[in-house]
């Protein structure tokens, strides 16, 4: 009679956790960065309908990395989860800590009761009133959430990209110079620079009123990656 396989709770955690790492690992990566102008998020992206960064509510926008049909399923819940509550209850009450919490806690349930994981990492931004006042929350596979401030970087290279905006970001940048560092340290160590038809990018307008959320492309992030 055969002995039952037995796994042991730690090390079905960190097979989970391993194989959520690595999927996110093969993505390209994205940035998102505070600036005078607003919230900047850059994504490098060739592809024109398959979006990593989205408006989810008001001052709110969403970026992802990892598997797409994943990420664009927790997008679609986010937004519905916006929508809902400001209906409810006041468009006020929509906050980027409440958007961050609900997907904490579905990629957390995820983690430890589906066989596999979600192999995505996101970053829920909101919008506020001065540069000082922006949020960004960066949710991991595993449900973690982290409040990061002026700049957070996910995918592949993360810890690359992570450490050129650590040497070059600072708070008070305009919108060309943060869009212009957004692409260095996507660009990396690589031979020619990214060019806008590489690049996902979106900026949460603190110049809006309400509906802040606004795609740059073609002219526009042309003459703003030429400076």
């Amino acid at each position: 009679m055969s002995m039952p396989y037995y796994v042991s709770p730690e090390q079905l955690i960190k097979d989970k956790a391993d194989f959520a790492r690595k999927g996110i690992s093969r993505g390209r990566s994205v940035v998102v960065l505070g600036s005078s102008a607003g919230i900047l998020l850059v994504a490098e992206n060739p592809s024109k309908a398959l979006h990593k960064i989205s408006e989810i509510y008001d001052r709110i926008a969403f970026a992802a990395v990892g598997k797409y049909n994943e990420f664009e399923n927790l997008r679609v819940a986010g937004i519905r989860f916006a929508d809902q509550r400001g209906f409810a209850y006041d468009r006020s009450d929509v906050t980027g800590r409440s958007l961050a919490n609900a997907y904490a806690q579905t990629l957390g349930a995820v983690f430890t009761e589906a066989t596999k994981p979600y192999e995505v990492e996101i970053v829920v931004a909101e919008l506020g009133l001065d540069e000082a006042s922006d949020q960004l929350y960066r949710i991991g596979f595993d449900g973690s959430v982290a409040d990061e401030r002026g700049f957070v970087a996910m995918g592949g290279s993360a810890d690359a990209v992570t450490a050129a905006l650590r040497d070059s970001w600072h708070a008070g940048l305009d919108l060309g110079a943060s869009v212009r560092l957004a692409r260095a340290a996507l660009t990396g160590d690589r031979a020619e620079p990214l060019t806008e038809d590489q690049l996902e990018v979106a900026l949460l307008a603190r110049d809006r009123p309400r509906r802040t959320f606004r795609r740059l492309t073609g002219d526009r992030l042309a003459e703003l990656l030429a400076g």
